[in-house]
């Protein structure tokens, strides 16, 4: 099995790229708001909303983990200044781990002028409805890159199968196919 992260900043392409990565592999897509959706409608974006989506998003693991499908993809707005993000990344990817999985990191970054256009696109509007309101989505964007590091620095993530790719001019097409490459899927 093969368990792929897919981490960066909030519009950067994570999902989007996941989903077309998805039809060129035999990969299943679990974007982060696939669990995040189902309680912030209750709770908006409070503690309890991250609570119950961290119990989902753990039973999930270990449910596929378990599995025979080929593998998953996560994506991840990874604050890489956060204790608890870097917890969690390592947690959940000893989940795969001990069934034997491999383990891939993708990084995508991008300008935050593409980031700001990518925010209001239909496809991440209609899978993502909490980002609908755009004027606060954009508020929230711009906010956690003020306040949290989102991109790694040059030799922090040590994992052997791991690329960084810079996608603000790349559709996510195009990024699918150079990770499908460059780690053999």
């Amino acid at each position: 099995m093969k368990f792929i992260l897919i981490f960066g900043p909030q519009a950067v392409g994570k999902m989007t790229v996941g989903y077309e990565l998805t039809k060129i592999t035999e990969l299943k897509l679990f974007h982060n708001h696939m669990s995040i959706e189902l309680f912030q409608p209750y709770f908006g974006f409070t503690s309890e909303t991250w609570r119950l989506s961290g119990i989902v998003r753990n039973e999930f693991f270990e449910s596929f983990s378990r599995s025979n499908q080929y593998g998953l993809i996560f994506t991840f707005v990874w604050g890489l200044d956060l204790e608890g993000d870097w917890d969690f990344v390592r947690k959940t990817c000893e989940i795969f781990e001990s069934k034997g999985a491999e383990i891939y990191f993708v990084e995508l970054e991008a300008e935050i002028d593409e980031r700001i256009v990518r925010n209001r696109t239909s496809f991440r509007l209609d899978q993502k409805p909490s980002k609908r309101n755009v004027e606060q989505s954009e508020k929230d964007l711009i906010n956690t890159l003020e306040n949290h590091r989102l991109n790694s620095y040059q030799g922090e993530i040590t994992r052997e199968n791991y690329m960084k790719i810079n996608n603000t001019n790349l559709s996510a097409d195009e990024v699918a196919n150079m990770i499908k490459k460059h780690f053999n899927l």
